[in-house]
């Protein structure tokens, strides 16, 4: 069995407290998989700084200077979790045989990565990490999670249940997913649209480390909303039907309402009245917000600006000095490289 290089990418958006141990127990499963002849020496952690307003990027940078390991991609700006991710796939795509992506917070368990390699050498071309469950999780972010699974099954989205971004793809899988060139991007949804053999990987989900969730409840519930209109037209149908119900229950209370007229049993009365405004009133702005929000992402990919733009790729800067030692030395080296790269750019 020949040895397959295996980039493992970790977008970063602000992990400065969790950095450092993330970076160790990467490098521990590494230096594992190499020592059982599982992966190759060239195999690398690409480490994806999102526009990081803390020292995440200072850390990543410098390790990258004594290690020969990691490897660091500086994005110009936040441009999100999941471009963030597709910038770390596509560049390790060209010197990869097979790449892993899991988050900075290390919840996912790295120790099934050495399963993803297993499989992968089976013949999968992508392999899912599953969760066994969601006991740790709160009441409330479990029935939602749970909600949105099932609605996404309804409408005819092909999801793995209980899968996040935790996955092993071969370089044919990431080269058919870069052909995929939607702005609006829902990865969890689109991976399944490849088609390739794949198969999933159990496991626990573990506590953070350290530091805080970079998905707040706002953020959650807007993912899964882009998700939802990013893979189906379900919710405009729905409004529909809606309308369509409305429609016909007019028409037979506009009957009823003429029959009592004309026998002379009618009574004025506001509350029916308004109740019959607001309610149509309110079903018209629904259908307009969920029609401006499909005609919203038809802009977005008019436009077809790029998903994001790279700042910094270490990957063209000079090897790793194993010869460091000194602190101060390596701080000097990080902000000359610094103005090497500005002066390059302009």
């Amino acid at each position: 069995m020949m040895e397959q290089v295996l980039t493992i990418v970790v977008p970063c958006y602000n992990e400065e407290e969790v950095l450092p141990v993330t970076i160790v127990q990467l490098q521990q499963l590494l230096n594992e998989l190499i020592n059982e002849r599982l992966v190759s020496k060239q195999s690398k952690i690409l480490f994806v700084d999102d526009g990081s307003q803390d020292r995440t990027w200072e850390l990543i940078y410098k390790e990258g200077l004594r290690n020969e390991y990691v490897r660091g991609l500086k994005l110009s700006r936040n441009v999100g979790h999941q471009n963030a991710l597709l910038a770390g796939l596509f560049t390790a795509m060209e010197l990869s045989d097979c790449v892993v992506s899991i988050d900075a917070d290390l919840q996912d368990d790295i120790k099934v990565i050495r399963e993803f390699v297993l499989k992968f050498y089976d013949g999968n071309e992508i392999v899912y990490g599953v969760r066994k469950g969601r006991d740790t999780d709160t009441l409330f972010k479990r029935s939602t999670a749970q909600g949105f699974y099932k609605i996404m099954e309804k409408m005819g989205v092909d999801l793995v249940y209980n899968h996040a971004d935790f996955r092993l793809m071969s370089k044919r899988a990431v080269q058919e997913l870069e052909r995929f060139s939607e702005v609006n991007l829902f990865l969890r949804g689109i991976v399944p649209l490849i088609g390739f053999r794949s198969d999933v990987v159990y496991y626990d989900r573990l506590e953070r480390h350290a530091g805080e969730t970079k998905y707040p409840l706002k953020k959650m519930l807007a993912f899964a909303f882009d998700g939802i209109t990013s893979f189906s037209v379900s919710p405009i149908r729905f409004v529909l039907i809606i309308g369509l119900v409305s429609f016909f229950l007019s028409l037979f209370f506009g009957v009823y309402f003429l029959t009592l007229k004309f026998f002379g049993n009618t009574e004025t009365g506001w509350t029916s009245l308004i109740t019959s405004i607001w309610l149509i009133g309110g079903l018209q702005l629904i259908a307009i917000g969920l029609i401006g929000e499909y005609v919203g992402k038809i802009y977005k990919e008019s436009k077809q600006r790029p998903k994001y733009i790279v700042d910094i790729d270490s990957f063209n800067l000079p090897k790793p000095r194993h010869h460091l030692l000194n602190q101060t030395v390596e701080d000097e080296l990080y902000n000359l490289d610094l103005r090497q790269i500005s002066e390059t750019n302009n």
